[in-house]
């Protein structure tokens, strides 16, 4: 789970109350000052940060009520005191590192490998320097936090060698950016229960518009996307990661279906597939439910001739689904299995997923409502 620490050194005093205020309230992890006064005042969820002015401030470590003290380091010698009281294990030690050349980007992967907690500030825009120290730190006990200057740049940072630093540090300057921050942070999506479907048949529809859904990121062969013709039911329709005679595998491709058919996004959120376009995001779901978010990088809407799946869940539910008529366009089926639309036969079994509400641009809403 990844954690942020809110610094409120540089905030006005009658904007103060109200961002920690916010913070608590949203669970961020913890509130970065120089003073003790309103660090005293969180409640025990809330991890206390106080800033000391170099290893060599005894009046800082003196102090109580802190969880953390936080020391600016700008050489080996400022490094080696915390070592040395992380080894007498001291567990609030923590260093800043601002990282400005190659120097000291050693000295913030050397934090990074040998304390408790390692903050790291950098100079310049790049995030190889954070890549550097990402992959410095990879196996060491330690939370690297990386200071972020902007809600944008956090989302950046989050993503960086695909795992980011574990935490964020960021200044911020309204309580939307609080919540906004707290929000961003919940980088996990939740795994689906999926269910299996039984052909019920298949029909050549006529022709229609279909749609190709060009992800940015390499598809495994368990994972596809959940599409379907009704708003509570969903079939997992394959990548084309597997191979394929007379064409070279797409293995960021799915052909999705319909262009009025719903495609399962993140927070149970759907969109139609004539919606998607570059930068949307949607759900890469495997057969065993696991899911991540997929950035989309083109949407490809073209007239094919189409085919309508028609299911059925073991509870009764109806599931359909239109795809283009062709025999390279494939569905998952348990056990990873990958069928061609064109060969399915009543009877057999396709990997699905049922939602519980209907919806209402995009989003569930417990309402009546019948689809056919």
């Amino acid at each position: 789970m990844k954690f942020a620490w809110i610094d409120i050194r540089s905030v006005s005093a009658d904007q103060r109350e109200a961002l920690v205020e916010a913070a608590v309230h949203a669970r961020i992890d913890g509130i970065v000052d120089d003073g003790p006064e309103i660090l005293a005042t969180l409640p025990p969820t809330v991890r206390k940060v106080l800033v000391a002015k170099g290893p060599g401030d005894g009046a800082a470590a003196d102090r109580d009520g802190y969880d953390v003290l936080l020391t600016d380091v700008t050489d080996t010698d400022g490094l080696a005191v915390l070592q040395g009281r992380a080894l007498e294990g001291q567990d609030s030690v923590a260093a800043h590192v601002p990282v400005h050349d190659d120097a000291s980007l050693t000295l913030a992967c050397s934090a990074a490998r040998a304390l408790p907690y390692t903050a790291v500030t950098f100079k310049d825009p790049t995030k190889i320097p954070l890549e550097i120290v990402i992959a410095a730190a990879d196996k060491a006990p330690g939370q690297l936090i990386c200071r972020a200057e902007s809600l944008e740049e956090a989302k950046i940072i989050l993503d960086v060698l695909e795992k980011g630093s574990e935490g964020l540090l960021l200044a911020p300057k309204t309580v939307a950016e609080v919540l906004e921050l707290a929000e961003l942070l919940r980088t996990d999506t939740p795994p689906l229960q999926l269910t299996e479907l039984t052909v019920e048949s298949i029909e050549h529809s006529g022709l229609g518009d279909r749609v190709c859904v060009d992800t940015c990121s390499y598809l495994h062969k368990d994972e596809g996307i959940l599409v379907g013709s009704y708003s509570h039911g969903f079939i997992l329709c394959s990548s084309e990661t597997h191979p394929l005679p007379y064409m070279p595998t797409r293995p960021f491709r799915v052909n999705a279906g319909a262009l009025q058919s719903y495609v399962l996004g993140t927070d149970n959120r759907t969109n139609y597939l004539s919606e998607l376009g570059a930068g949307d995001t949607v759900l890469a779901v495997s057969t065993t439910g696991r899911t991540r978010r997929v950035v989309v990088g083109r949407v490809k809407l073209e007239s094919r001739p189409l085919l309508t799946i028609k299911t059925r869940a073991e509870d009764g539910t109806l599931v359909s689904l239109a795809v283009q008529d062709d025999w390279h366009v494939r569905v998952l089926g348990p056990g990873d299995a990958v069928r061609n639309v064109t060969e399915l036969k009543k009877g057999e079994k396709l990997m699905g997923y049922l939602a519980t509400d209907q919806r209402h641009v995009g989003w569930p809403v417990g309402e009546f409502c019948v689809e056919k």
